[in-house]
Parts: structure tokens; C-alpha cells; sequence
């Protein structure tokens, strides 16, 4: 019998069929190792297409881990990660991106020799329905100015859009952002915020490892809360205003 979790289900509403989203990303008891570190203990995150949730927590909570086990690239992993219905555990990390899952680390991973035009035709396509060139030059009007600009002349904050724009040109519809306001000029952070909403607007999932709470607060629409690698909290966007204080709290904001 099939469940909310597993696939979209309709409900009749007041006469006409309502949809809600599936579960694209399921981690089920997840345990995950570098080496003999045990870093993650049992996580246990859900997120729906479309949506975009944030992973919080004080550094070291093991937010990042999350996302590099999800991409298994850490050193042992047990438990589930299920992405698009598929279990990929056992997967190896080259395959996982074809599933429509991109992946921008904290480090962002640029080819910082070649120029911004350069960088932006070498991503493979993972899956159909990647952004043109077009598209990326209107969502991100600083790389068009930039466009001809090597990597190693870009601001933090242009290095990160690229980040962005070649994962988006990939064809990815999961998005795993890793810290990417970290060290950004407010002006930066501002346009990256609302490069999230047309992202979520679009229809793409996104899950967001975020340290900048004030960023983060208004673009979600459920927070995970991480400590010692465990969910220790979900807190929706519905209840954040009356749980913002116990939240400051287990942030130490």
C-alpha cells in the first residue's frame, strides 16, 4: 500500500483533485564515518519536491557531513538515503549525480584558470532541463559583466553564483548548498537570497546548510536542527515565529 513518503498523493478538495509532493530525498537512520570518527549518529531527514529546508546547527554539528554522505563522500555510511524513489547507498558517488542531484560545496569548486564563460560550458548534463546560457546570464547579471573574467579575478560572492550557475546547468533539480554566504558582502547574500526563491519557484528541491540564520529564516519552509550528528528539532515555517526564541537558543544566536 502506498504512503505520503513514497509517491505524490491526490485527495479530493472540495471537488476538484489536490496534490502533495512526495518525498525526492528520504535519510533513514543514517550513520556516517571518516575513517574511525563516527560523525553522524542516526539522521533521519525527509524533504518533499520543491521544497527547500535548511540543516542548522553549530559548527560541527555534522551538517556538511549530511550532505557529503548523501553524495557518499565520506568514508563508510549505513542506514538509507533514498533520492527520486531510488535507494542509493551502495551507490557509487559518480552515479548519484545523474539522479538530478547538484552538489556545491563549501570550498565551491570552480576551474579558477579558465574565465567565467569557460567555466559555464564544461558542466555534463546529468539529466534534461538544464539552464541555458542565457537563462544563467539573466539570473546571475554579474557573471554576464564578468563573463570573460578568469576565476582567480572573481569576488567571493562571484565565485560562488559560478558555483551556483554550473550546477544549474547541469540539469540538477536537487540542489545541496553548502554554507554560501559564508564571508559575503550583505549586497551578495541579498542576491543570492533571491536567487532561491525563483530556484523554489521553479519547482527545484533544495536543501540549505546554513550558519546565517537571518538568511536562511525566511526562504524555508521546515529547518532542521543539528546537534552532535543528530536531528535534534524540525521546526516548520509555520511555527517559527512563536519557537524563534528556543531556536535562538539551540543556535546560540
Amino acid at each position: 500500500m502506498s504512503t505520503a513518503s513514497d509517491e505524490t498523493v491526490r485527495e479530493p478538495v472540495e471537488g476538484r483533485t489536490a496534490t502533495r509532493a512526495r518525498d525526492i530525498l528520504k535519510i533513514t537512520d543514517l550513520h556516517a564515518f571518516y575513517g574511525e570518527s563516527h560523525i553522524l549518529h542516526g539522521v533521519n531527514v525527509n524533504v518533499k519536491e520543491g521544497e527547500l529546508v535548511t540543516l542548522l546547527g553549530r559548527n560541527g554539528a555534522g551538517r556538511s557531513t549530511t550532505l557529503k554522505a548523501i553524495m557518499n563522500m565520506v568514508g563508510r555510511r549505513t542506514g538509507s538515503i533514498v533520492i527520486g524513489g531510488q535507494e542509493t547507498l551502495a551507490m557509487k558517488p559518480h552515479h548519484i549525480p545523474r539522479l538530478g542531484v547538484g552538489y556545491c560545496p563549501e570550498e565551491r569548486g570552480i576551474f579558477a584558470s579558465l574565465d567565467v564563460h569557460e567555466n559555464l560550458l564544461l558542466p555534463p548534463t546529468v539529466s534534461s532541463g538544464g539552464m541555458s546560457l542565457d537563462a544563467i546570464y539573466a539570473m546571475f547579471p554579474n557573471l554576464y559583466e564578468r563573463r570573460k573574467s578568469p576565476g582567480t579575478r572573481l569576488s567571493g560572492g562571484e565565485q560562488q553564483m559560478l558555483a551556483m550557475a554550473r550546477i544549474l546547468r547541469t540539469g540538477a533539480r536537487i540542489l545541496l548548498l553548502d554554507e554560501i554566504t559564508e564571508g559575503l558582502a550583505p549586497v551578495i547574500v541579498q542576491a543570492l537570497g533571491d536567487v532561491l526563491v525563483k530556484l523554489k519557484a521553479s519547482g527545484m528541491t533544495i536543501v540549505l546548510v546554513e550558519q546565517n540564520f537571518r538568511f536562511a529564516a525566511p526562504l524555508a519552509d521546515r529547518h532542521f536542527v543539528m546537534e552532535h550528528g543528530e536531528i535534534i528539532e524540525e521546526i516548520s515555517a509555520a511555527e517559527l515565529s512563536s519557537r524563534r526564541e528556543h531556536l535562538n537558543a539551540l543556535l546560540g544566536v
